[in-house]
């Protein structure tokens, strides 16, 4: 059972989430930053100087936080943009495939040959 765990845990994928998860635990503190330290002052201009934190309606006896659900909001907008914009710009980056195919199909007995090739070696006919 050790030794399939250590396959596991080596694997790429693993150590691949692994890495995706600690990088995303730090960017959730670079976010939350953003949201309460720069976008929550300006919104509070607008709103008249209003912690969002703060903002909660009572309701028979329990506090409804909107405040802090519109926080919430705010920091998954922020961090969905993120890596929208990180992954967007990494695909364009990424090498495109080329379009050209090893093999193509004979229009006569529909066999696969090679993409280059003149005359089909199962039916011999001629290609253009």
């Amino acid at each position: 059972m050790w030794k399939e765990f250590k396959e596991f845990a080596i694997k790429g994928n693993a150590l691949d989430l692994a890495i995706g998860v600690v990088i995303g635990a730090a960017f959730t503190q670079i976010v939350n930053s953003l949201v309460h330290d720069i976008f929550n002052p300006v919104l509070d201009i607008f709103m008249g100087r209003v912690d969002f934190a703060n903002l909660m309606v009572v309701l028979f006896g329990a506090e409804i936080k909107y405040g802090a659900f519109l926080n919430a909001t705010i920091n998954f907008l922020i961090v969905s943009l993120s890596v929208f914009l990180i992954i967007k710009q990494f695909n364009r980056f990424r090498r495109k495939p080329t379009n050209t195919p090893n093999t193509k199909e004979c229009p006569f007995c529909t066999t696969a040959i090679a993409s280059r090739a003149t005359r089909c070696p199962a039916c011999t006919s001629e290609l253009k």
